[in-house]
């Protein structure tokens, strides 16, 4: 990393979220149980839709991709933060720091995408029902993905190379539980007053356009729906309010930390408890307590494993 960039700073304190012990107790145990929802949940979705036929449709083959993506953004913050709960040691070093930050905005960015995808099946099962198969072919379903993945590399890529030229030769402690942008690059020996409005320009950009043309795209399905119906907007609503929360629990902390120069106050902190554990863990009840295809087939998943487990 070029002889560490010039920085005398090998490692970051991450100064998490408080120094009490009862705290840190009540946090160790409040992030190891939804990180274990998220893996199971999230698990169990993408092997319900992986193995049963009767859920090999686009909108549960984006749902199981989501759920991957959901899987990968917890994982690049909250095993860390449970250990440095569990061991009251909360450093990190320079390289993995850097790597935190690089992973969080490729699945973040790829999400984003991912979401906007899952908002144009939507749109083409309710508005154009009898061409729905040939539009989603297996091959543009595929495309989403591939497309999720490139756009959310390019989008980490892009604001990495901004920070990972920057010298760190003095502060080391990150008022957060996690690297990302604008609490690094406080630490700099520099000004990165022009720097910051980059990373604005990508992030904050990129997630307020992409929030409000999702709001918008979900208002006119329903209103297409209601000029079909006669106003009669229950199923269509019921479909979609489960997509339209998850995008406000996406977006509101994105927005709030990226959409501005760079906040002073701790909020984003906690703010983004929603986007690395309550909303990954909040997914899969959403898409499946809601879905009844989803929930009989993983009753038929369950009595699969307990026929093929008694049988041995």
């Amino acid at each position: 990393m070029d002889g560490e960039n010039d920085s005398v700073v090998s490692e970051f304190i991450l100064i998490g979220f408080s120094t009490s012990w009862e705290m840190h107790l009540f946090l160790f145990w409040f992030f190891t149980v939804f990180y274990m929802g998220i893996i199971l949940g999230n698990l169990l979705i993408l092997f319900t839709v992986i193995i049963d036929s009767h859920l090999h449709s686009p909108m549960y083959f984006l749902l199981a991709n989501l759920s991957l993506f959901d899987l990968g953004l917890s994982s690049t913050t909250v095993p860390k933060l449970i250990s440095d709960l569990f061991t009251n040691c909360s450093i990190i070093s320079f390289p993995k720091c850097m790597i935190q930050i690089f992973f969080i905005h490729v699945v973040g960015g790829a999400e984003m995408v991912l979401l906007i995808a899952m908002a144009y099946d939507r749109y083409t099962a309710i508005c154009k029902p009898l061409h729905y198969m040939t539009i989603m072919s297996p091959r543009m379903c595929v495309s989403f993905v591939v497309a999720a993945w490139i756009v959310g590399i390019i989008h980490a890529v892009s604001q990495f190379f901004v920070v990972i030229d920057l010298p760190f030769c003095g502060p080391n402690k990150v008022d957060s539980f996690y690297c990302d942008f604008p609490r690094v690059m406080k630490l700099a020996c520099v000004d990165t007053y022009k720097l910051e409005f980059v990373i604005i320009a990508n992030s904050g950009l990129i997630s307020m356009v992409t929030f409000f043309s999702l709001i918008i795209s979900y208002i006119f399905i329903l209103v297409t729906v209601w000029k079909r119906s006669s106003g009669d907007l229950s199923k269509a609503f019921v479909t979609l309010s489960a997509h339209i929360t998850v995008v406000i629990l996406v977006f509101m902390p994105c927005m709030f930390l990226y959409i501005w120069p760079f906040p002073t106050t701790p909020l984003d902190k906690y703010l983004f408890i929603f986007d690395f554990a309550i909303t990954p863990l909040l997914n899969p009840a959403i898409y499946t307590l809601r879905n009844k295809d989803m929930i009989v087939a993983m009753r038929r998943l369950g009595k699969r494993i307990v026929s093929s487990s008694s049988t041995a």
